[in-house]
C-alpha cells in the first residue's frame, strides 16, 4: 500500500455518498485502504489494511462496501484463476495482467504489439473491439 491519494478517496467517498451511503469511520478505513493500494487486493487483504486505521471494520462491511463500488462501476472485481476475487479502482489506463501461478502475485503489463495484433484480428473478422480482457498465466522460468 502506498500514500493514499486524496483525490481518489474523495471520489471514492462520493460515489458512495450518490448511492445513498452513510460515510462511516469504518467506511471511510476501507476507501483509504482502496486509494492506497498499488495491487490487486483481496477482500481479506482490505479488511486487514482497514483494520489498520479502524480495528471495528468488518469483513461485512468490506464486502458491502466493494460490492456498491462494483456496481457502481468504480471499482473492478477481478476473477482470476486460482487466486479468488481480486479488487482494483476502474478509472487506470488500460492494462493485461500476468498472474504468477505458484504466488498468486497479479502484473500488470500494457504492450502496444498485443493491442494492435488484437486490433488486426478483430479487423480480420469484420469487428470493432469494444471492450477485451487478456490474462496470462505463468510460473518464473527457472535459472539453468
Amino acid at each position: 500500500m502506498t500514500e493514499r491519494d486524496p483525490q481518489i478517496l474523495d471520489e471514492l467517498e462520493n460515489d458512495l455518498r450518490a448511492e445513498g451511503v452513510r460515510i462511516t469511520r469504518q467506511r471511510m478505513a476501507i476507501l483509504s485502504a482502496l486509494a492506497g493500494s498499488t495491487d490487486h487486493p483481496t477482500a481479506e487483504e482490505l479488511l486487514s489494511r482497514a483494520r489498520e486505521q479502524d480495528p471495528s471494520v468488518s469483513l461485512a462491511t468490506v464486502y458491502r462496501t466493494l460490492s456498491i463500488l462494483v456496481e457502481g462501476g468504480t471499482v473492478l472485481r477481478n476473477e482470476f484463476e486460482g487466486t479468488g476475487a481480486r479488487f482494483e479502482l476502474a478509472d487506470k489506463p488500460h492494462h493485461d495482467h500476468l498472474i504468477d501461478l505458484d504466488t498468486g502475485d497479479v502484473i500488470e503489463f500494457s504492450s502496444r504489439r498485443i493491442e494492435k495484433l488484437q486490433e488486426e484480428i478483430a479487423e480480420e473478422l469484420g469487428y470493432d473491439i469494444v471492450y477485451h480482457r487478456l490474462e496470462l498465466y505463468g510460473r518464473v522460468k527457472k535459472k539453468p
